[in-house]
């Protein structure tokens, strides 16, 4: 499979009032450019998708585990992978732009069954 793309031709889709992305799929991996508003909170969760997010620009504040014993904040240029099945949660600090990448695709977020997201 070969495909390319421009992010200027990829749909916006706004999920929330404070969230919209850019979603760019493979047969195994998912690309997500998305913008965030400040003080937006992305909810804990979890799933078996391993992650990879890239800050473009602002700061998100990540709690992870099921008690949220770990912290880490990410700011323009910086990377975290995310293990399969760890619970996260973060908090947009500032308007805040990032990349997300996922193996295998987010099956939830192609078929907008993402509630954890949508209902904000």
């Amino acid at each position: 499979m070969l495909k390319k793309l421009n992010w200027e031709e990829v749909p916006t889709e706004e999920v929330n009032p404070s969230m919209a992305r850019k979603i760019v799929t493979g047969e195994k991996l998912m690309i997500a450019r998305m913008k965030f508003k400040d003080g937006f909170i992305v909810p804990l969760h979890q799933h078996i998708h391993e992650q990879v997010t890239q800050v473009v620009s602002g700061k998100m504040r990540f709690w992870f585990g099921e008690t949220k014993e770990q912290t880490l904040v990410l700011e323009p240029g910086d990377v975290v992978v995310i293990a399969s099945n760890l619970p996260h949660e973060a908090l947009i600090i500032g308007d805040v732009e990032e990349v997300d990448t996922w193996a295998p695709p987010r099956q939830d977020w192609l078929d907008k069954t993402d509630a954890y997201l949508r209902e904000q």
